[in-house]
């Protein structure tokens, strides 16, 4: 975990010892710890953390692969969106690609669900996303009701493709080609 503000260091430290002080308790500034907060079990295991210690240390590698798909399906999907059949990602021009994922938005959820289906048809892993905050279970009753049509529109037909280390360069064109060609089938 890293921390960006000082002032955080003690309650981030409480929610990863569980909700505990326990960090305290073993520093020697508390006689016996307690639940004093809610926390969580973040802590990894040795297995996990020796794996993030290897993709640690090749990070600029995973990263700089990671962009190169992003870019290649760019540049793939380009004619595509050139055709109004979806849109791609915009990077404004104060902005850097992260490499994080790389996302089609279909013109209705409607649309996106058939995509979606079609390339699951071709065993390819693609999924919508997730429920905007608002409409979550858990956030429906704190928000305020205003309508957030811009996010609920963009949680309705957005399509993530895969986007991950591995990847090859030729899943991504297979990838690219089978939606290439669900639109060639709806021209028929």
């Amino acid at each position: 975990m890293t921390i960006n503000d000082d002032k955080f260091i003690q309650r981030a430290e409480i929610i990863w010892e569980k909700g505990t002080n326990r960090a305290a308790f073993y520093r020697g500034e508390v006689d016996k710890y307690n639940w004093v907060e809610l926390g969580s079990s973040f802590l990894p295991s040795d297995a996990l953390a020796s794996f993030l210690y290897l993709q640690l240390k090749i990070l600029d590698k995973i990263q700089k692969k990671r962009i190169a798909h992003w870019y290649q399906y760019d540049q793939l999907l380009k004619p595509l969106a050139n055709k109004g059949h979806l849109s791609l990602p915009v990077i404004p021009s104060y902005a850097t690609v992260n490499g994080n994922m790389y996302y089609l938005l279909m013109p209705t959820p409607d649309e996106r669900d058939k995509m979606i289906g079609h390339l699951r048809s071709q065993g390819i892993q693609a999924v919508f996303h997730y429920l905007p905050l608002h409409s979550s279970p858990y956030f429906k009753d704190k928000h305020d009701g205003r309508e957030l049509t811009n996010t609920d529109h963009f949680a309705g037909c957005i399509v993530r493709l895969p986007l991950y280390y591995s990847l090859k360069e030729k899943q991504i064109r297979y990838i690219t080609n089978k939606i290439t060609d669900y639109f060639s089938g709806l021209n028929k």
